[in-house]
């Protein structure tokens, strides 16, 4: 599948997920419209009511704000499972922590360094993170790091719901839809 294909479906997937307009006083996000808050339309410069928010604004606010910030096109080129994953958590948690899980499970599944350095986790991507998924999947199977990336943001959803007891409310949700 081509590059632009595999971002197109995974942020259509992204959205469809996120479902429409929302405005729930105990989510954190705030009033959100496929997902995107309005605090991050409004750092994308859209200005209008949040429900009449067009799909094709928050399908371009994906791509600059999650796909581009964890440098999808170099991960799709990989692997479609990872890209989708960490846009996804990208998206549900942020970026910085979503590069930080990749980078995280990157270390841990390296044999010790044998098969290629440890990375920096700082959250930030950069060539040395993409060559070090590289070198994984050469020689390691994709779904394992998967299983790794899931297990992370999971915890995290169970820390969070458990310091933050509002949201015990999305906590099914987010196991169903976004840890697989």
């Amino acid at each position: 599948m081509k590059q632009s294909t595999i971002k197109a479906t995974i942020i259509n997937r992204i959205i469809s997920v996120e479902g429409g307009y929302v405005n729930d006083p105990s989510d954190s996000g705030g009033e959100t419209n496929f997902g995107i808050t309005k605090k991050v339309a409004l750092e994308h410069g859209y200005i209008s009511a949040m429900v009449d928010m067009p799909k094709q604004v928050a399908f371009d606010i994906y791509a600059a704000q999650y796909w581009d910030a964890v440098m999808g096109d170099d991960l799709a080129a990989l692997s479609s499972a990872v890209v989708s994953e960490v846009v996804d958590t990208g998206v549900n948690m942020g970026t910085r922590r979503a590069i930080m899980f990749l980078q995280r499970a990157l270390n841990v599944l390296n044999s010790s360094s044998r098969l290629y350095d440890d990375v920096t986790v700082d959250g930030r991507i950069g060539a040395v993170t993409v060559a070090a998924l590289k070198s994984y999947l050469f020689v390691r199977d994709e779904a394992v790091v998967l299983k790794v990336l899931n297990a992370l943001k999971g915890a995290f959803y169970i820390d969070l719901a458990e310091r933050r007891e509002k949201d015990e409310k999305f906590i099914y949700g987010w196991f169903k839809n976004r840890v697989g």
